[in-house]
């Protein structure tokens, strides 16, 4: 007797579980049913990267690098189904690279980014890199995976906590990359990853009063329209490159706080 196999839910990622959308929504993308996010599931998402974001910040640097390496590991058994929802074993093996490659940087960051500066006076004076806080994210649609991760891996690195808006034309790239995160050690809410359409999606998330930085790379022709509403808050707009690595991109996502210290006390 012949069998269906079980057909893939694809749902969305929020507070280290995933939940369907609340409005019970899906749209088609690469053949499949999607859960399409609306505007509360984002709101959803805020609070629990909220919630996570000091927890993470709080954990020592050495702690989130290992969290990041845990990430690539956990994408290197999962390989051959990454492969699938993008170019191919090429891509996948670029975008783990990628994260062993910013794993590698957190605990160096404070080194290379902040530092000692020489004042006129009885003080030491320290410059130290910390987190924005919580970072919107609209993921690049081509490269799929490789974007994701390089829009990704840099903003929590430092101690942020994420809200991604997959890209709505490859989403199952970032379904899949979510469910590599959820069986590694990333604490729950440190990333939520939505799937719906980007033009529902990101005025919200830009507007959003307690989002504090957003990652246009992904945004295509609404970034203009972001930025007006990013501005309400004075949020952070960065954008970035849907490819490559580089310290600097990590920087994007970092406040340079200065600190004064009396010598001898």
């Amino acid at each position: 007797m012949s069998r269906l196999p079980v057909k893939k839910t694809y749902k969305l990622y929020v507070g280290g579980a995933f939940p369907r959308s609340e409005s019970g929504r899906t749209f088609l993308a690469d053949g499949q049913n999607v859960a399409r996010a609306s505007r509360k599931d984002l709101r959803d998402a805020v609070r629990a990267a909220r919630s996570a974001q000091p927890g993470w910040a709080g954990a020592t640097a050495y702690n989130r690098g290992q969290v990041l390496y845990r990430i690539a590991e956990t994408m290197e058994t999962r390989h051959a189904d990454l492969a699938t929802y993008c170019s191919g074993a090429q891509e996948v093996d670029t975008a783990i690279d990628r994260m062993v490659w910013y794993a590698g940087w957190a605990d160096k960051l404070a080194q290379v980014l902040g530092g000692t500066n020489p004042v006129a006076g009885p003080y030491f004076n320290f410059t130290i890199p910390e987190p924005t806080g919580v970072v919107g994210i609209l993921a690049p649609d081509e490269p799929a995976l490789e974007g994701l991760v390089s829009r990704l891996a840099p903003a929590i690195v430092g101690g942020n906590a994420a809200v991604v808006v997959a890209s709505d034309q490859h989403p199952l790239a970032a379904i899949e990359l979510a469910e590599a995160l959820a069986t590694s050690d990333v604490p729950g809410g440190v990333v939520n990853i939505l799937t719906g359409h980007r033009a529902e999606l990101a005025p919200w998330l830009a507007a959003h009063m307690d989002v504090n930085a957003i990652d246009v790379t992904g945004a295509d022709g609404l970034a203009r329209e972001l930025e007006r509403a990013a501005a309400d808050n004075v949020k952070r707009v960065v954008r970035g490159a849907a490819t490559g690595q580089s310290p600097w991109e990590i920087a994007a996502f970092l406040e340079l706080k200065t600190v004064w210290h009396p010598i001898g006390t």
